[in-house]
């Protein structure tokens, strides 16, 4: 028995120091010192209800600016919310918008007019946490129909 005891606190050592160990290990973060030229609001008009709507629902994980919570800086979930941010601004990012082609704003348009129909965007991952993220009914038309005004444009 006390063998074994000694194997457990030896294995929690070693978690506890690998632990402190990635704490060191950084992670670059998606905030840009710079003015987003291609930014979909430069080129389309956004109402102010629905610019709030997406800075407080959509633009942490789709644009170059993400606003990190205290937690952000533990490893490992530093890591976590790098990957999460890097795969939503490949999936779309509004600072670069306007460098999409014709048929990938279409295409890019038609999916968030179906995502958030859907209630798939924002993630659950992310509402939970950012309850203010979470969108109503009322939200959801209004970015719905100003997704359909821009396609229409683009036409």
């Amino acid at each position: 028995m006390n063998k074994s005891f000694f194997t457990i606190k030896n294995i929690l050592t070693i978690l506890l120091l690998l632990f402190i160990g990635i704490q060191f290990i950084d992670v670059k973060e998606n905030i840009s010192q710079n003015h987003a030229e291609n930014a979909i609001g430069n080129y389309y008009k956004i109402p102010a209800k629905v610019q709030g709507i997406l800075k407080t629902s959509c633009y942490d994980c789709h644009s170059n600016n993400t606003s990190y919570p205290w937690y952000s800086k533990v490893q490992p979930v530093k890591w976590w919310l790098a990957d999460h941010v890097n795969s939503g601004k490949r999936h779309l990012n509004f600072d670069e918008f306007n460098t999409y082609s014709r048929e990938k704003k279409l295409e890019k348009l038609d999916e968030i007019i179906e995502t958030v129909k859907k209630g798939e965007m924002p993630l659950t991952s992310y509402t939970v946490v950012h309850r203010n993220a979470k969108l109503s009914v009322s939200d959801q038309s209004e970015i719905e129909r100003w997704a359909s005004e821009i396609k229409k444009g683009i036409e």
